[in-house]
């Protein structure tokens, strides 16, 4: 028979996998795209493809696939082209649309070459023509084309560098905008004077559309100065590449070309819609956990901050529940989303999410009838294969048995090592979208 923990354990990766389902790319895309004969409607807007030339679909990003397969049957005869750079092993079979796998999260040369092809097709379209863009997570990595006098090189140090500080994504893609002949509106540039419609499944806290994927479609609001004061504020001026110092220098002095803002006419014909968000998942997974009679709160969508200390305020709340009922009553489903940053003191393997769980499990050890999952929409939490972890009261205990020693583990960022043993690793695979994370709190 089933035991009581192992049913919250069951629940709880039931709750994530609904949430998953309700940000899947091609469903949210023809949710807000139609097509009737020769017109096509994107939300609130209707476009006659009659006055279109040729429609190009370019992109980047996990989902860069399923959102492009989607596009190729609704466009159908209609889709002149296309070219869209993905992670690798993301792929799904295209028949008019060109697939880059390329590095992410550090960008690779793989990246640049899909970037220079899709600027060339880019350059292509004129004024009677239309291109769709399809952005979601991981765009920023997988768009890299860096400014004149810095290379894919220094953009690498450059993006290992914020990664391993702690910096947020908005201060990561500030400074990717600013060294890119792309991000922060330049794609736009680069499309111009033909009409631009983009499709984005937001990764990014807040759904703000010049942070997704370092808005490459939108006008860029960070400039020179806002790059130079996240610099100063991780002590990496000096740290940066020689040729990345230069050209920060460059346009802090007004010697370098500033991204796009929002009164460039660049912009007049572009279209920007976010097609599913970390709210989309969380309210999905809020309702799969209703159904399966959970009393739920919703904590946040726009969670951040160092995960071990947002760990430990989940753990301190799913333990409340226990005592007092506060803030609701067992059974309880507490959902969370967002996405939070880990600050690397040690060389161990592992994710924010992984990271996440250890945390809290050291937490709640002894605790009976609680479960912690935290993992990430994309199937893939930091450089491993696992999309986070899940644990429970028992959890530490179960470790001891095998000598793991969760302090250790914690203090060596190396969490994946931690929960392969224990069985406790969240393994998807890769799901084709991203939204962030999700967390859920079961409380029995």
């Amino acid at each position: 028979m089933e035991s009581a923990q192992q049913k919250l354990r069951d629940a709880a990766k039931a709750i994530f996998h609904a949430g998953l389902r309700a940000v899947e790319p091609a469903a949210a895309i023809r949710h807000h795209v139609q097509r009737e004969e020769n017109f096509l409607t994107v939300a609130d807007r209707q476009y006659d493809l009659r006055e279109f030339k040729n429609i190009f679909v370019v992109g980047a990003g996990k989902a860069g696939c399923p959102m492009a397969a989607v596009l190729e049957e609704i466009l159908a005869e209609r889709l002149t082209g296309g070219q869209v750079n993905v992670k690798y092993g993301h792929l799904s079979p295209l028949k008019k649309i060109h697939i880059q796998e390329a590095g992410h999260p550090v960008p690779d040369e793989a990246g640049m070459q899909g970037t220079e092809k899709i600027l060339a097709l880019l350059h292509r379209a004129g004024a009677h023509d239309l291109v769709i863009a399809v952005i979601s997570g991981g765009g920023s990595a997988l768009l890299p084309l860096p400014c004149a006098g810095v290379s894919l090189e220094d953009k690498q140090a450059t993006t290992k560098l914020l990664l391993a500080c702690g910096a947020t994504i908005n201060e990561l893609n500030a400074v990717r905008k600013h060294i890119s002949q792309v991000k922060g509106g330049q794609l736009a540039r680069a499309a111009y004077p033909a009409t631009l419609v983009t499709l984005i499944l937001s990764d990014v806290i807040g759904d703000p559309l010049d942070v997704i994927a370092s808005g490459p479609t939108v006008p860029d609001h960070s400039t020179f100065q806002t790059v130079q004061n996240i610099v100063e504020k991780y002590n990496l001026l000096t740290r940066l590449p020689l040729p990345v110092q230069k050209h920060l220098a460059n346009g802090l002095a007004g010697a370098a070309p500033e991204t796009p803002k929002a009164d460039d006419p660049i912009f007049d014909q572009t279209q920007n819609l976010i097609v599913a968000s970390n709210r989309q998942a969380i309210a999905a997974a809020q309702a799969e956990a209703e159904k399966r009679g959970y009393r739920t709160l919703i904590l946040s969508s726009l969670i951040e901050g160092e995960t071990k200390e947002v760990a430990r305020v989940h753990a301190a709340i799913a333990k409340e529940i226990c005592l007092s009922g506060n803030p609701l009553a067992s059974p309880a489903c507490v959902i969370s989303g967002g996405e939070t940053t880990v600050t690397l003191r040690g060389d161990g393997h592992g994710g924010r999410n992984q990271e996440f769980v250890l945390a809290a499990a050291i937490d709640i050890a002894g605790w009976p009838n609680l479960v912690i999952l935290s993992a990430g929409t994309d199937g893939t939490d930091g450089p491993t294969d696992a999309a986070g972890a899940l644990a429970d009261g028992e959890t530490i205990q179960r470790a001891t048995r095998l000598n793991l020693n969760p302090h250790s583990f914690l203090a060596g960022n190396n969490s994946y090592h931690f929960f392969a043993p224990l069985g406790d690793l969240m393994i998807t695979g890769p799901t084709n979208t991203n939204v962030m994370d999700l967390r859920i709190i079961l409380a029995g």
